[in-house]
């Protein structure tokens, strides 16, 4: 296999520096239609311009680089073990040019390892072997703001009247936009699973995030919910950063999962603002970006 730790270390750069094309024109969409010179408008122009420079100085577009998570399609021949430690040696390097700051932490010790490799778990990668020759990495940076308001609910859910069925499940997907308030820096993209074991439900409520913002889901229902859970949310008047306005959520993209009989998870993941994902694709001898 070749090695492409540097062709890594660029996806890192984009990730960290440069929000995608249509992340960046759902901000500015948000931005268009809230009062001139409101507490809402001013933070979306201020978090535009940030946008701007972060490209520009290819410096991180905020200061909570997030947890890496990788996912990783390659062809069969290739060794997980040899793109792990090239993964893991692109993250020491995008750390040593300060793309990334330095995130992983001991939690017995609280002593932090100096750059982005920790364990087997910190960085997050999944492989998956592919039918083809291509080598296609898809990165998601997290930040821990947006981390800490995701949540699972188990149905049904008496305290909010939801029962098993979709309607539940907008009620608790709505609950947690408004548990969440402004702590996870709105305005945020949800990604929702349905059904799942509690470990299952999370890992999907994070891939979802690969999806683009302006696709429809092929589920004509969950289509349906999708779009009706981010205007409803939008409702909310949390607005950007918690200042109030007419934009709490960019989009939500939903996935169905099998589930126990005995179990109905919802499990919600919050994607702040800085919603950072990139894909490199390596065939042959041609690489691109997404």
């Amino acid at each position: 296999m070749p090695e492409v730790t540097g062709a890594l270390l660029e996806l890192i750069r984009l990730t960290s520096t440069s929000l995608p094309p249509d992340v960046e024109a759902a901000l500015q969409r948000a931005a268009d239609q809230e009062e001139p010179g409101s507490a809402a408008r001013t933070t979306l122009e201020t978090i535009l311009k940030n946008v701007s420079l972060a490209r520009n100085f290819s410096t991180p577009i905020c200061q909570d680089t997030g947890t890496p998570s990788f996912y990783v399609q390659h062809p069969a021949v290739w060794s997980p073990k040899s793109l792990r430690a090239q993964i893991n040696a692109a993250l020491d390097e995008a750390t040593r040019l300060s793309y990334l700051r330095p995130n992983a932490v001991n939690s017995l010790t609280g002593k932090n390892s100096g750059g982005n490799t920790g364990d087997e778990y910190f960085p997050t990668i999944h492989f998956e072997e592919n039918e083809d020759d291509a080598l296609m990495v898809n990165l998601v940076l997290k930040g821990g703001g947006c981390e800490n308001v995701g949540t699972q609910y188990k149905l049904p859910d008496a305290r909010l009247d939801a029962g098993r069925d979709l309607e539940g499940v907008r009620k608790v997907v709505l609950d947690a936009v408004y548990q969440a308030q402004g702590r996870g820096c709105a305005p945020g993209v949800l990604g929702v699973a349905i059904g799942g074991d509690r470990g299952s439900g999370y890992l999907a409520s994070k891939q979802v995030f690969l999806r683009k913002l302006g696709d429809t889901h092929p589920d004509p229902q969950l289509a349906e919910l999708e779009t009706r859970i981010t205007r409803e949310a939008n409702t909310l008047g949390i607005g950007p950063m918690g200042f109030g306005g007419k934009t709490t959520v960019l989009g939500t993209k939903i996935r169905a999962l099998y589930r126990l009989p005995a179990s109905f998870f919802v499990t919600v993941s919050y994607m702040c603002w800085a919603f950072r994902r990139r894909r490199m694709v390596l065939k042959g001898d041609l690489i691109w970006y997404e």
